[in-house]
């Protein structure tokens, strides 16, 4: 199961109770980060959860309200002692971006990987997580990120009974893993059926309506999305500034066919979101207009 957690749903300032954006996933003891706006180390311990098992950063892109919370992060996982390397991921420039924020967190007892964004899409396969990164349409270079936690096929006893596979292989090759007893190799594939249906979660803020999304969004069990602004009369803003109303939003997810739309990344000048929750679900039925924190799990289907 996939634990998700949309830290921060504020876009350019943060507001009383509203930090800046910053999703956190957790998998296997493993974590991961979207962007780091302000406040997303206060939000994290708000949640109860830690930033011990972080092991990856993505960045949609570099401007402050997805990246201005980065070195006060870094800064509290030295003092807690990590050791373990941190990756970060994001466009062309990361490095630089990074080290120019680190003036102010010049030591840590970890190293930093980069990864930086070259391509229209790249895949990362991570402590069990698939992070393709997508290029999207905002005012500077900004990629959307679909994370997909893949499953493989059932276990066949049958199969491995009948090829005379030894028992302490089973648990490594369910695993899939390769296993080489007594000078003969076992692979995966003679004992696992088909690949089951996994879990996909999409998020992407700062852009316009593009094909892209609507892709890689494409059947993902939870999409999140930036609904920069509720009111239709604010279409002329959204496009000038290269921002998504949210029935624009709703309007992918729907085309997407995602199970479940999250709106996120709202206007300091929208203090109050849910207003517009019965004009926007017109869209897309299953919209939800979280708040900071708003938690879901998602898992793998029961029936496969």
């Amino acid at each position: 199961m996939l634990d998700v957690c949309l830290l921060g749903t504020g876009g350019m300032m943060p507001l009383p109770n509203r930090w800046l954006t910053s999703l956190m996933l957790r998998y296997n003891g493993s974590s991961v980060l979207i962007d780091c706006g302000e406040g997303t180390q206060i939000s994290i311990r708000e949640k109860g959860w830690s930033f011990h098992g972080l092991d990856v950063i993505c960045f949609t892109h570099f401007h402050g309200d997805h990246i201005s919370g980065l070195p006060g992060l870094l800064l509290s996982m030295g003092n807690a002692q990590r050791t373990k390397p941190v990756k970060l991921i994001g466009p062309k420039g990361l490095k630089r971006v990074v080290d120019s924020l680190r003036v102010i967190a010049p030591e840590l007892p970890f190293e930093l990987e980069y990864i930086e964004l070259e391509e229209k899409e790249e895949t990362f396969e991570i402590n069990g997580y698939e992070i393709k990164a997508f290029r999207v349409n905002h005012n500077v270079i900004c990629y959307g990120y679909t994370v997909n936690i893949n499953r493989a096929g059932r276990f066949m006893v049958e199969k491995a009974k009948a090829q005379d596979i030894p028992i302490q292989c089973w648990s490594l090759l369910q695993k899939g893993e390769n296993v080489m007893m007594n000078g003969v190799t076992y692979k995966p594939e003679m004992v696992l059926g088909p690949a089951r249906k996994g879990i996909k979660l999409t998020y992407c803020t700062d852009t316009r309506p593009v094909q892209s999304i609507v892709d890689n969004a494409k059947g993902a069990d939870l999409f999140i999305c930036e609904g920069m602004y509720g009111e239709e009369d604010k279409l002329c803003k959204a496009k000038e500034n290269k921002h998504m109303t949210f029935n624009e939003a709703a309007a992918l997810a729907s085309e997407a066919e995602v199970s479940e739309l999250w709106l996120t990344h709202y206007s300091p000048s929208l203090i109050y979101p849910e207003e517009y929750k019965k004009e926007v679900r017109k869209v897309f039925a299953n919209t939800k207009i979280p708040r900071d924190r708003k938690t879901t799990v998602l898992e793998f289907d029961k029936d496969e």
